[in-house]
């Protein structure tokens, strides 16, 4: 059981930034797949973003169309998710998802763990 324990978010006028950060409890995320999804009120959960192992020693990042070139996702102990240039749109509750296997997984479904999420809100 891998349990991931979401920080980072908060309340920032749009143009601002903010940095998430997924971390696993007790133990390394280093072997898994690990991606960014968000659910705005009334919508459902979408993607943001993924580290993902594409074989043992290769990992690609993948993004959204609606956060390219202003988001960023990185790997060291935790995963972290660079937000720049917020949008009011941006708002919603983001959560961390960990998966094995490889592959992107741009689905929900495709994650077996979860974090609580975290709520991030731009104002305009």
């Amino acid at each position: 059981q891998v349990q991931l324990v979401e920080s980072g978010g908060g309340l920032v006028q749009a143009g601002g930034s903010l940095r998430l950060s997924c971390a696993a409890s007790g133990r390394t995320l280093s072997t898994y797949s690990v991606g960014w999804f968000r659910q705005a009120p009334g919508k459902e959960r979408e993607f943001v973003a993924a580290h993902t192992y594409i074989n043992s020693r290769t990992i690609h990042a993948y993004y959204a169309d609606s956060v390219k070139d202003r988001f960023t996702i990185s790997r060291d102990s935790a995963v972290s998710l660079q937000m720049n240039s917020l949008e009011p749109e941006d708002t919603a509750v983001y959560y961390c998802a960990a998966k094995t296997g490889y592959g992107v997984g741009r689905s929900p479904v495709a994650y077996e763990y979860w974090g609580q999420g975290t709520q991030v809100s731009v104002s305009s």
